[in-house]
């Protein structure tokens, strides 16, 4: 993976469980534990003609667990109408009726940006990916998004140097140091124009990988007096 913005396609994993309309409640939950997964989409089956593999909905743990909830429950009518929709899902026994849908989905070629703000929006821990006509293409994870934080230290300082210090202080390239320490980049050296350092330390921390930014950077240094 090299340069930024990473995308979702860089980070996402291709092979992924998914269920059809029609999984019974038993085999969802086997999947899951099969697959050590927190949700499943749910694709149109086959003989659905030009639908046939697109995302209709998402099946997760939190939908199954109604039925547990509610398993020895005797709701009053005011529980009856303010959770209806959970009661509903406690008596579902296929995935049709369990899913939540239509499905919060993301695309290959979204920023991990678009789905970390997607995701917590949602309060959901993974995304299916799409193509353009709603096809399973693959699915992201909130672990997925962490994988930018594992970009070697040098590898962040070159990219640093290449598409910061090279772009906002050509004249003071030489001059500017770079060092990354475990994710965190420390920018030291002189350069001439100081107004641009807040600059600096926004577009260092729009680096994939960097947990934070430390500018030691000043301006030229003065010229003794003669």
């Amino acid at each position: 993976m090299h340069g930024t913005p990473y995308i979702v396609s860089d980070v996402m994993t291709h092979t992924v469980a998914s269920i059809g309309r029609r999984a019974d409640f038993k085999e969802i939950v086997q999947l899951m534990e099969r697959w050590n997964v927190s949700a499943l989409p749910v694709l149109e089956g086959e003989g659905e003609g030009e639908g046939e593999g697109r995302v209709v909905g998402v099946v997760s743990e939190a939908d199954l667990l109604y039925k547990e909830e509610f398993r020895d429950a005797d709701p009053d009518g005011y529980t009856q109408l303010r959770r209806f929709s959970d009661l509903a899902k406690a008596g579902a026994v296929t995935a049709e009726e369990l899913m939540t849908s239509p499905a919060l989905t993301v695309h290959a070629t979204a920023t991990l940006a678009l789905a970390a703000r997607t995701m917590a929006h949602a309060k959901v821990k993974r995304l299916p990916v799409v193509d353009d006509t709603g096809r399973l293409e693959g699915v992201v994870s909130r672990g997925d998004l962490l994988k930018v934080f594992l970009r070697d230290d040098e590898e962040i300082a070159e990219e640093v140097r290449r598409k910061v210090v090279a772009y906002l202080f050509p004249a003071s390239f030489s001059l500017v140091r770079v060092q990354v320490k475990d994710g965190v980049v420390t920018l030291a050296g002189r350069v001439r124009d100081t107004s641009l350092v807040p600059v600096a330390a926004r577009l260092v921390r729009a680096v994939e990988g960097v947990v934070d930014v430390a500018c030691e950077l000043a301006g030229p240094a003065r010229r003794p007096e003669q």
